[in-house]
């Protein structure tokens, strides 16, 4: 395995846990998004599938949230009408 994709598992590591110090919760999903792609593709070039499933998982979670988040104010406003 080279050095540099090894390098990629630590800085994603890093990062995701770096995004769990942020207390406004839209930076941390963005964060953790990005986190969650560098782990999708440390995982595929070490082959290791459960890793990309899991950040895979955690990648959609993230959007989720994101979008009902900033929707929240049209989906409140439609509902209301």
């Amino acid at each position: 395995m080279s050095n540099w994709v090894e390098v990629m598992g630590y800085f994603a590591m890093g990062l995701a846990a770096f995004s769990f110090t942020f207390r406004n919760l839209v930076s941390l999903r963005k964060v953790n998004i990005f986190a969650a792609v560098i782990f999708i593709i440390y995982g595929i070039l070490i082959h290791a599938w459960p890793i990309v499933g899991l950040n895979m998982f955690i990648l959609c979670l993230n959007a989720y949230e994101l979008y009902r988040y900033f929707h929240k104010e049209k989906i409140s406003s439609i509902a209301t009408s």
